[in-house]
């Protein structure tokens, strides 16, 4: 989460200065750039708070609702790589395989 939201900065600077000069509200309209840039730095905000969720389900044992979120986070990834083969989704597979690991081996103790 917290590499994500770094590259938006590096990536999309410009268009976050062309929205602070347009006065923020309503600042984006059909410009592509600035929009793919919120989305970038909105999205490294999901990835924080994803972040603890899971840590919360982990820390509370709570393997069923993990095997789901595991699930969702997989099928979401497949489309997202599906739709952009040249992004960061391909991260999320060991994170989504791995959260479905961890809910298995605690069903199996």
């Amino acid at each position: 989460a917290t590499l994500h939201t770094i590259a938006s900065f590096l990536f999309f600077m410009p268009a976050y200065q062309e929205i602070w000069q347009r006065g923020v509200v309503n600042a984006i309209g059909r410009n592509l750039m600035p929009a793919l840039g919120i989305w970038f730095l909105l999205f490294g905000v999901v990835l924080a708070l994803l972040g603890l969720c899971v840590t919360s389900l982990e820390k509370h044992q709570a393997y069923d609702s993990a095997r789901t979120l595991a699930v969702g986070l997989f099928l979401m990834s497949l489309l997202g790589v599906i739709l952009m083969p040249d992004s960061g989704f391909w991260l999320m597979f060991p994170a989504a395989i791995a959260l479905y690991r961890l809910n298995a081996k605690q069903k199996s103790l």
